[in-house]
């Protein structure tokens, strides 16, 4: 695990070894002194994004941030926070599997396989959402309905896509002796992408479900701030019209050549303190 810092630079993207809720052991590190110093470092430092959302003339509100006084006050900054994102992670392919497993006193064994999306194509963050949400997004994806519906090997699956890494993870919850068959019945899901023998009607309800989402990112506050900060940090500026468009122009060629640039680095299972 990387060594954790008593407190973060301006927003700079941590590592994934790192809890992003922090240790309970560097509590004890922290007292009133370090804390207003890391307190002043972010006013007179990072950088500074307001988002205005309401019934407003534009103009007007621009006028009354410009002419703010303690505005005035700060000096221009560079934010230093981007170290990576979807497109500049770097990936490479793996030719043998790390199994990781674990044991604790479970009654519910643990799945999670760990995929790289290994391609560069263009608007690949998309596509890749949009293959993610056929694979094991959702209650009618193929992760959920042929292990856990059909064949009764999970209690839960679902598959989530981290785009600035350009990884998929499928989670499980299972039964312990089970993890051979779930494990194989799932990598099955992964050929049957590849392999483009999923419905247009999958395609279809994949797409009008992220498009819902689309429409619902503006309707709310917090989810909007959330979509246009992840712009900023991925340094594209695609507007929900484009978003909403885009996802709409993907084929069926486009899932599947994203499938098949996908593989699995990791297996990890979490068991009980039994014998394999």
């Amino acid at each position: 695990m990387p060594t954790k810092p008593a407190f973060p630079k301006c927003m700079v993207m941590s590592g994934f070894g790192l809890y992003k809720y922090g240790y309970l052991e560097d509590l004890e590190n922290i007292n009133v002194d370090n804390l207003t110093q890391h307190y002043e470092n972010l006013i007179q430092n990072c950088k500074i994004d307001l988002f205005v959302s309401g019934d407003f003339e534009e103009k007007n509100v621009k006028n009354i941030i410009l002419n703010d006084k303690n505005i005035q006050k700060l000096r221009p900054r560079i934010e230093n926070y981007v170290l990576n994102n979807e497109f500049t992670e770097g990936k490479q392919n793996v030719e043998n599997v790390a199994e990781i497993i674990e044991k604790m006193d479970v009654t519910q064994g643990k799945l999670v396989l760990g995929m790289d999306v290994n391609s560069n194509v263009e608007n690949v963050q998309f596509k890749t959402l949009l293959y993610n949400m056929i694979l094991g997004s959702g209650a009618n994806s193929l992760l959920f309905q042929n292990v856990r519906e059909k064949e009764s090997l999970a209690y839960s699956i679902k598959s989530m896509y981290v785009k600035q890494k350009a990884n998929i993870f499928i989670r499980a919850g299972i039964e312990i002796p089970n993890f051979e068959k779930a494990v194989g019945l799932i990598k099955d899901q992964l050929e049957i992408m590849k392999k483009g023998e999923f419905s247009d009607e999958d395609i279809t309800s994949a797409k009008e479900y992220i498009k819902s989402g689309i429409v619902a990112i503006e309707t709310e506050q917090d989810t909007g701030i959330i979509y246009y900060i992840g712009q900023e940090i991925s340094k594209t500026n695609v507007t929900i019209e484009e978003y909403a468009k885009i996802i709409e122009s993907i084929t069926r060629e486009d899932i599947i050549e994203i499938a098949n640039s996908i593989n699995i680095h990791t297996i990890y299972f979490l068991r009980d303190e039994g014998e394999k």
